[in-house]
């Protein structure tokens, strides 16, 4: 039976929402490479899509040099030349590699007051994955896995193990419709009709290509309001 399917940026429930992952502090990663880029990406955000809170998550990883005392001071000048109405947090993404240990033990900045946004390789995972996990845990924060749709490795037997183990995940937002490609969309829309997603982000690096995707996005009322609810566990982080 057809399903009728809403444009969602006209059903209007991204507006005074949270996004809990974008890459649009200035000069840091792959996202936003300089003040006036990221200035635009934010008043898209607020104007375009009406979110009115936005925690910046620039990428940590081993050879990127990013660390907490570092991304303060881009993260300060930006809100300081930023004149919109949205409030910015400063976090950040980790990878699980060979040094996250050591930049879990010195250097966490947490997503909210008791999560940590943390990520993979897209097609392999580290051999100690659970192991890395569990020392989040021990450092009292809990992992939000960042959008595990895009993970080819991953299985469906892993994505519930992982959520048998109390693990959290984060829906990129654009993964539902096609940006990433048709198996990260399988995925995506698997894992939200299983009510398997935690959290909603942008993972917003840019605008090529990303306001056409999100502007021909179309859901059903049933997806519409599953968003909805992962946008309110936003606000509880």
């Amino acid at each position: 039976m057809f399903k009728f399917k809403h444009r969602l940026l006209k059903s209007g429930i991204l507006r005074g929402k949270t996004d809990i992952h974008c890459h649009v502090l200035p000069g840091v990663d792959d996202g936003s490479p300089d003040m006036p880029h990221s200035l635009d990406l934010l008043d898209y955000m607020e104007q375009d899509l009406g979110f009115v809170a936005a925690w910046l998550t620039p990428h940590v990883m081993e050879g990127n040099g990013n660390t907490a005392a570092r991304l303060h001071e881009p993260y300060e000048t930006l809100v300081n030349h930023y004149e919109g109405g949205m409030q910015l947090h400063l976090s950040s993404e980790y990878m699980l590699d060979e040094g996250f240990r050591e930049r879990l033990s010195t250097d966490a900045l947490s997503l909210g007051n008791h999560h940590l946004l943390v990520e993979t390789s897209y097609m392999s995972g580290p051999n100690d994955l659970y192991g890395l996990l569990l020392s989040v845990w021990h450092k009292e924060l809990k992992p939000l896995i960042a959008h595990p749709e895009r993970y080819m490795y991953m299985s469906e037997s892993d994505y519930h193990n992982l959520k048998g183990h109390g693990y959290e995940f984060q829906l990129n937002l654009l993964s539902l419709s096609g940006y990433y490609g048709l198996r990260p969309q399988q995925v995506a829309f698997q894992l939200l009709e299983e009510g398997l997603y935690d959290n909603v982000g942008t993972d917003l690096h840019h605008l090529k290509r990303f306001e056409d995707f999100l502007w021909d996005l179309k859901l059903t009322r049933k997806q519409l309001d599953a968003l909805e609810e992962l946008f309110a566990n936003n606000e509880n982080l």
